[in-house]
């Protein structure tokens, strides 16, 4: 059976919400690394316990989006957050375990969880995530 172009645009808007729970826009804006090497790494099931740690708090002030490479394919999976002034905190090795507490300490509290993000020094990332 056919759909009318309304019913697709509110199938399409339904799913692009629950891909990317956009909310607000003065709380944090949290990325995911989505290409190939991302996905190879765990980036899907990261992304998921993402969106459904945002949902169950109702973190209303929080978007969970979606990115291709972001350069750096031996420290995916990588999710990085930018606060309301574009300041980023980038986390690497992430697993879905590492989310609540990224959650929880960052995104509630604002705290950043300083052992799962990475290290630049002279201009070199220095890995010096914990992997769990």
């Amino acid at each position: 059976m056919a759909k009318s172009l309304a019913e697709l645009k509110a199938i399409r808007e339904k799913k692009l919400n629950e891909i990317n729970l956009r909310h607000g826009k003065n709380g944090y804006r949290v990325v995911v690394g989505m290409a190939t090497c991302g996905i190879a790494a765990g980036a899907r099931p990261v992304m998921v316990k993402l969106m459904e740690e945002v949902q169950a708090k109702n973190l209303v002030d929080v978007t969970v989006a979606q990115t291709g490479c972001i350069g750096m394919c031996k420290l995916e999976p990588i999710v990085e957050v930018y606060d309301s002034n574009d300041e980023k905190v980038t986390y690497v090795h992430m697993t879905p375990e590492k989310v609540a507490k990224v959650i929880e300490e960052h995104l509630v509290k604002g705290n950043v969880v300083t052992e799962y993000t990475m290290t630049v020094v002279d201009g070199k990332v220095i890995d010096t995530t914990v992997k769990a």
